[in-house]
């Protein structure tokens, strides 16, 4: 019995034991030992191909949320042991907290097609996620890792760096999948650094970051215009006291110049009028 990729689904099996090993071998929860296993939810088994090598760790407990009713029933009778573990559900649709008492771990081959959302749905999460491995798209995945002053730096970026530190493990090529992707893979690891809180309304930082990313050539001044009206109508500023708002250096950049701190230091700016 196979399971068939299904396209709608952003569907490509790894099929290279050795890179799934690899990846299984790159989770590494803290504390974490055979009298202490720690929580983990792989997102998308399929075949099991990774899940098998996760299986087979005493340190870690193991859970699968699978959306794919024949990819479950394929786990269920190649891997009996897999019972009682496969969840058949939308990942992105769930409280995924509701199988942990505690913290979790996150790791899983993200569909190409969904994995964005499937790191929004982290951070929702991210007090109760200390560690995330996942494979994802390369360009997505350098993405998510770059740093400031590149044109590749971007919302997710800032987001995921505000609560992590990223790693860049490796790079997977295409034919380790069938039906091999377009485009090359890659492996990222995300751990929980030590930030609590922003120090500023979190809603609001996000809605700058994203704002000044939809119109990345701009510079600040000018994606953040509706942004800056909405405020100053709020607080009643005058003409005169916005253009002084909008005057400090920071709005002559574009947004991939900024860092989290400064978005940060954005944000409380905003928060202060």
């Amino acid at each position: 019995m196979q399971v068939r990729a299904k396209k709608s689904l952003g569907q490509h099996f790894l099929t290279d034991l050795s890179i799934a090993e690899k990846i299984a071998c790159s989770l590494r929860p803290d504390n974490a030992g055979a009298e202490n296993p720690a929580d983990v939810l792989e997102i998308g088994p399929g075949m099991g191909v990774l899940s098998q090598f996760l299986m087979k760790r005493d340190d870690i407990r193991l859970k699968m949320v699978e959306i794919d009713r024949e990819s479950v029933d394929y786990l269920l009778v190649n891997f009996p042991q897999s019972s009682g573990s496969v969840i058949l559900a939308d990942f992105l649709k769930i409280d995924p907290g509701r199988f942990f008492s505690g913290n979790f771990c996150v790791i899983g081959n993200f569909p190409y097609n969904i994995s964005s959302q499937i790191f929004f749905r982290i951070l929702d999460f991210k007090d109760r996620i200390p560690q995330v491995v996942c494979m994802i798209q390369k360009e997505v995945a350098e993405r998510i890792a770059e740093k400031p002053g590149t044109k590749t730096y971007g919302i997710l970026s800032v987001l995921l760096q505000a609560w992590y530190d990223i790693e860049y493990l490796f790079t997977v090529g295409e034919g380790a999948f069938n039906p091999p992707p377009k485009v090359k893979s890659a492996v990222i690891r995300l751990r929980r650094n030590a930030r609590k809180d922003l120090g500023c309304d979190e809603s609001l930082f996000k809605t700058i970051v994203k704002t000044s990313f939809n119109q990345r050539r701009k510079t600040l001044r000018n994606s953040l215009k509706p942004l800056v009206a909405a405020m100053a109508e709020k607080n009643g500023l005058s003409p005169d006291q916005t253009a002084q708002f909008v005057s400090d250096p920071v709005f002559d950049l574009r947004p991939e110049r900024l860092g989290v701190e400064d978005f940060i230091a954005l944000t409380l700016k905003f928060s202060a009028c």
